[in-house]
Parts: structure tokens; sequence; C-alpha cells
């Protein structure tokens, strides 16, 4: 029985090999890079003691689509492997905080993890995050770090003339939260049955913002596997101290707090002196708990 390290990437090759270096023979890897990134991904090719799938095939724009599809297209290669029972989806900017024990022996498998809320989400701006889905939202077509304020006033257009995109009451009612989830096999597979069998909600994802943080919520909260699941994604995140960004870049003194967390992964990681600070005194930590 083997676990599935799902992540999608742009940047940093250091960091995805040291999450590739942290865990055992039992893991494998399935790991998405942007198109548009210029990473030599020969480090990672060159990986021969753990099973390491290297894919490049979307280009991926903050916002945009692309992000779900490159998800959806681990998952479906990820599940190839009758061996993987259970998935975690992190990104390159993450690193486990939990011991190899935790993920092989504590970790309930039977149960599916993932942070879920009904929408509109009270802690979400833009109506509860409705907005995301309301209105056309141009993130594949335009970057958002150099047009974002074109993406901004084209949907204040929308809403200046009253114009509202039509969610089908037959569609699922909507669910969002954090995109990273750890699932087990069932579960997963619903999702890719689902999709594969239901076009119509994956198509009517396109230009909506963030897709990948309502998708699975919509179907899982939908099926017969909600009751299995677990309002905790496992993740230790900093949404609010706003250091560096949204989620904040770690530092050293979030260590007591992950820590204390059940998270078994924290994000996010930069290369910047705090960061690396902060993994340097993670990785001593979990050797000594090994």
């Amino acid at each position: 029985m083997k676990q599935a390290i799902l992540i999608t990437a742009y940047k940093n090759i250091d960091q995805i090999i040291q999450i590739i270096d942290y865990f055992d023979s039992d893991f494998e890897f399935y790991i998405h890079i942007d198109k548009k990134s210029k990473l030599d991904l020969t480090p990672l090719t060159g990986i021969t003691d753990k099973k390491v799938s290297v894919y490049n095939e979307y280009s991926i724009n903050w916002g945009g689509l692309n992000h779900l599809k490159a998800i959806l297209l681990l998952a479906n290669e990820a599940l190839k492997n009758d061996e993987n029972t259970f998935f975690h989806l992190i990104t390159g900017e993450d690193y486990p905080c939990k011991s190899l024990s935790s993920f092989h022996n504590s970790l309930d498998k039977s149960k599916d993890y993932i942070d879920f809320a009904e929408m509109p989400r009270k802690d979400w701006p833009e109506n509860g995050g409705m907005d995301r889905i309301a209105y056309y939202n141009f993130y594949d077509l335009f970057n958002a770090k150099k047009m974002g304020r074109l993406i901004n006033l084209i949907i204040r257009i929308q809403k200046i003339l009253g114009l509202k995109r039509a969610y089908s009451p037959h569609f699922p009612k909507l669910y969002g939260g954090s995109t990273y989830w750890s699932l087990s096999r069932k579960t997963l597979q619903y999702v890719m049955d689902y999709t594969a069998g239901n076009k119509h909600l994956f198509d009517r994802m396109k230009f909506t913002f963030c897709a990948e943080e309502m998708y699975f919520q919509t179907i899982l909260l939908d099926s017969p596997f909600a009751h299995n699941l677990i309002n905790d994604n496992l993740r230790y995140i900093d949404w609010i101290s706003g250091r560096g960004g949204k989620p904040a870049f770690l530092d050293a003194s979030d260590f007591s707090n992950m820590m204390a967390s059940n998270g078994l992964f924290a994000r996010k990681f930069g290369t910047n002196e705090k960061s690396v600070e902060l993994k340097n005194l993670l990785i001593l930590h979990l050797k000594s708990d090994k």
C-alpha cells in the first residue's frame, strides 16, 4: 500500500527535491510543472530510487482553470497505480511538518480530509466568493500579475450592466475551501468518475476564479462520501499575518504553532532567509522524531 504525493509547482526545484527526499519508498510523486516555467527538470527526471512522474501539460495563470486541469491530470495518473491508496495534494512551496510515522501509522486513511463550507462563505470576500462564479473571470486569458486591473474592470462592467452568469439548479450546491486535500482512493476515484460522466459542471467552471477551490468540495459534499469528509485539510497555513503575501511565507515564529497543529504539511516556504531558517529547524526536528 502506497501513498501518492501530487504536486503543482512552477519554481524552486530544490524545494521539490527536498520534499521527495523526506519520504520513503512507500510514497510516489506526481508533479506538474507550469508549462511557462523555465525550470531545468533534469534533477527530477534523474531520481531513480523513487517513482517520480513529471508533467508540464498546462500553462497556468493564477486564478485560471488550468490549475484545476493540472490537478485532475495528476489525480488520474496517480490512480492508474492500484497500489496507491491515499493521495495528498500539495504545492512545490510546501513541506511536511509531521514525522513519517504520522503518515504511516497515525493518519486514519479511511477518512478524507478537505476544507469546506457552504457558499457563500462568510470568510471569503466578493459576496462570499459568489462573484467568482457569477461573473466572467478572465484569469486564463490574462496574467493577473500584469493585467489584474483589466480583469477587475471587466467584472465591474458586468456588474454595472447587470450581467450575471446562470448556475443551473440541476448542478450540485456550491461549496468552497482550500485547494489542498488528503483523500482516500475511493473518494478521489469518485471525483474522477464524476468528471468523466458529468462534463457540464467542469464546463461551468470555465472563466471562474480559482475553480480548484470549489470543484472538489462541490462534488464531494453532494456525493455518497459526504459523511466521510473531515472538515480539516491537515495543512498549517497562515492566512492572517500577511508576511510576504496571502498565505504568508512562514518563518521561525510559526514553529511552535506548526508543531501544535494537526497539519501534515505546512505552506508556504520561500527562498528568503527566514523561511529557510524555519525549514532547517523543521528538518532537524523531524530527523530527531524519526
